[in-house]
């Protein structure tokens, strides 16, 4: 493990976010290797940590002012061994190969435990959409796409959308796609309804988040219902864990974006969801202005200067961190412990440190890591492939089913393998070495490629 471990960080020493993914899965597998000698025999770990094929380009475009941009676009296709490479793509400044890598890698696993048949890649850009036009966004898109539809498609490669892409961007890359191969066909998941979006798809990281932690409470004789929950972020995956934690009954008191975080100690009930949604969604604003209709609530502002998110040191049952990478860390998760925190269902992926989930672990927290507990959306994205290659359309109640239905058999395939293992009630393990082995043997089955 260390021998591998040392080649990958020697080979892309800046790639932090990856070489943390990859860690996090070899502590996992390593009973794995020991009991199956084959899989170190034919170096399954040097083949799963190295990409079947990376992409990068450029992507210039033009501003509304007529000045020329020029940015980078990434795509990785990580594996390919039980469907065609599927992920999101992220627009966003902070994007670079190495996240791109860690999101892909992380994909593969997540994929595999939804039970459908994709692979696992990423992709995106440092290209910032916030304060930007229509225009400027739609210019974008297309320029991006003038490159990408050329490794793409129904069968090899179906991107959807993550952080910065939302419909709006969904809809450009998908126009330009159309325009460039004449042809229509289910190539981005994440659609609009009207032109072979899935009902429920917006919500399903969201939902699905919440459906694993219900599942994690039921193992406990518990449910959601009174339960004070902490949530991060403000955009898509958060807006739908909100959602459906106050429909379980519990008590959302918190949402943050970039800027900072709205603590509201009386919960944020469906009408205040409706403003946080008008405002994130149509407006863009920004997540103080919740405070300019809800005085009671209180707004506080992002302090680069600590070491700790703030967020995180409020009294809670209930943790789902819905924002980006790394933004749980020791210090967070002390906080989170001593303040009483049970649970934490991550609905962005890999938003806790090593150390923090250590510390969940060894507090005996019901722990549901991103590969599992966020594996909704690309379920659905799955769902969304479904309907398209049959030229149909499920009704609102059996995607959600099929949703609940599959995030009900990651739990149980979570906590089986923990069980197989040696490692009960341990969902990172189990997760980890579910999908590993599932993603192993179909490329052993395929020989050396």
């Amino acid at each position: 493990m260390d021998k591998i471990m040392n080649t990958i960080t020697a080979r892309d020493p800046e790639q932090r976010e990856f070489h943390q993914a990859v860690q996090e899965v070899l502590d996992s597998v390593k009973p794995v290797l020991d009991r199956n000698p084959e899989y170190r025999h034919q170096a399954v770990l040097d083949r799963i940590t190295e990409p079947e094929r990376v992409i990068l380009f450029r992507v210039p475009w033009m501003d509304d002012d007529a000045q020329v941009h020029v940015n980078r676009g990434f795509r990785v296709e990580m594996n390919s061994a039980i469907g065609p490479y599927k992920g999101g793509l992220r627009f966003h400044p902070s994007v670079n190969l190495g996240i791109i890598k860690f999101l892909a890698f992380e994909q593969v696993f997540k994929n595999s435990l939804t039970t459908l048949a994709m692979g696992g890649g990423k992709g995106g850009s440092d290209f910032n959409p916030k304060g930007k036009s229509d225009g400027e966004v739609m210019r974008f898109c297309q320029s991006f796409m003038a490159e990408l539809f050329r490794h793409i498609g129904p069968n090899t490669d179906v991107p959807a959308g993550d952080i910065g892409v939302g419909a709006r961007e969904i809809g450009f890359l998908f126009g330009m796609y159309k325009k460039l191969r004449n042809e229509f066909t289910g190539v981005l998941t994440g659609k609009s309804l009207a032109w072979g979006g899935s009902l429920i798809r917006p919500e399903a990281t969201g939902y699905g988040a919440v459906y694993f932690a219900l599942e994690m409470l039921a193992t406990k004789g518990k449910s959601l219902e009174d339960k004070v929950c902490l949530v991060s972020g403000s955009g898509n995956v958060a807006q739908f864990a909100v959602e459906k934690i106050i429909a379980e009954g519990g008590k959302v008191v918190t949402v943050s974006d970039s800027s900072g975080y709205v603590y509201d100690e009386q919960g944020i009930d469906e009408e205040k969801l409706a403003v946080i949604k008008e405002l994130k969604n149509l407006r863009r604003g920004r997540i103080y202005e919740y405070v300019e209709q809800y005085p009671e609530a209180v707004y506080t502002q992002v302090d680069p200067a600590l070491d700790y998110n703030p967020l995180w040191d409020n009294q809670a049952d209930c943790c789902f961190p819905c924002a980006t990478q790394n933004e749980i860390n020791a210090k967070d998760g002390s906080h989170l412990v001593n303040n009483g925190v049970g649970l934490v269902s991550e609905g962005a992926n890999m938003p806790c440190t090593p150390e923090a989930v250590d510390l969940f672990l060894d507090h005996h927290l019901l722990y549901g890591p991103g590969k599992a507990a966020n594996a909704g959306g690309v379920a659905v994205s799955g769902l969304e492939m479904a309907q398209n290659s049959m030229r149909l359309s499920w009704p609102r109640e059996e995607v959600d089913s099929r949703l609940r239905q599959i995030m009900k058999s990651i739990h149980r395939t979570c906590l089986d393998a923990a069980d197989e293992y040696g490692v009960p009630g341990n969902y990172m393990a189990g997760a980890n070495i579910a999908g590993f082995v599932k993603v192993v043997n179909a490329m052993l089955d395929q020989g050396l490629v």
